[in-house]
């Protein structure tokens, strides 16, 4: 673990930075942040404090290999695994920090219903328990009496996180969509402005319903499609047994915290494929080799 993220106002210090890097991403328009149509992009789905599926889409994404190689990370806290009883996935919040950091414009969390559940204190489970309440907790072990002064970072890291990220290429990719029944209460122009308070909150906040929306139909993704000038739709907040599912026509969704998840890895000059074609093309994560696994793979390449 990082020193930065033993100690609460480092902690606090690079939250912030990583807000700041986020908040002014030349490529951000209100809540969306838009891509060229050059480059890579690998696109995720719920990770929930995997840190070894993390090192995995790190492996995959190599942002440190050029500007226009880009990478979604979305659902980053709650995992089903506790540590001495207590949610230790801040950790995983300054981990995405420090990358935002180290490559601005290029690591691109997006904001999930887990962690708006955290910044509101909403009890939300995992299968833990409240997670939001052993999360608290966790941070309470770890930073004593200054735990206030690092959720209250986390809640402005959330909230700087855009809602989705599209590709001039016609791609959207954002944690979820709206349920077709909220549909008749919900401004698909939200992505085009700055989010507001009353965004966060439900039932009918439009960030809320952007991150808890299930039951998605077909006839709803394609006015949701029409509205945005998009042909594909990439989602997470759902359980993909394989790693990727195509819902139906034009809806994708990614799922990347299992053993199973998996990754999707996008060509930005190409127009995008189906969302059938795209859950053929996701990569597998058990398929990536951890940077520590690869070294020796590749010295007895070169002894064979």
């Amino acid at each position: 673990m990082s020193e930065a993220l033993k100690d609460a106002g480092a902690t606090c210090d690079l939250l912030d930075r990583a807000s700041a890097a986020m908040r002014s991403d030349p490529r951000r328009r209100g809540a969306t942040v838009h891509l060229p149509a050059q480059g890579r992009l690998v696109v995720t789905g719920d990770l929930h404090d995997n840190p070894i599926n993390l090192q995995k889409i790190l492996a995959l994404a190599r942002p440190e290999r050029g500007a226009d190689r880009h990478v979604i990370l979305q659902e980053l806290i709650h995992g089903d695994r506790l540590v001495n009883g207590v949610d230790l996935s801040h950790r995983m919040v300054g981990r995405i920090a420090e990358l935002v950091v180290r490559h601005p414009g290029q690591v691109h969390p997006l904001l999930a219903n887990h962690e708006l559940s955290q910044m509101r204190g909403d009890a939300v489970s995992k299968g833990a328990g409240d997670n939001v309440a052993l999360f608290d907790d966790g941070l309470d072990w770890a930073f004593g009496d200054r735990a206030d002064d690092v959720a209250d970072a986390i809640g402005r890291f959330v909230r700087s996180m855009p809602l989705a990220l599209r590709t001039e290429s016609g791609i959207l990719c954002s944690h979820s969509i709206p349920s077709p029944l909220a549909m008749p209460r919900f401004d698909p122009a939200v992505l085009d402005r700055d989010l507001k308070d009353a965004d966060y909150a439900p039932p009918w906040g439009a960030a809320y319903l952007m991150t808890w929306g299930r039951g998605h139909d077909p006839k709803q993704v394609a006015a949701l499609s029409e509205a945005w000038g998009v042909s594909l739709i990439c989602v997470g907040h759902g359980h993909a047994e394989t790693g990727a599912e195509a819902v139906c026509p034009g809806l994708l969704m990614l799922n990347s915290d299992h053993a199973r998840g998996a990754a999707w890895v996008v060509d930005l000059s190409l127009p995008p494929p189906s969302a059938e074609d795209a859950a053929m093309e996701a990569v597998p994560l058990a398929a990536i080799p951890l940077p520590s696994e690869e070294a020796p793979r590749k010295d007895a390449e070169r002894a064979g």
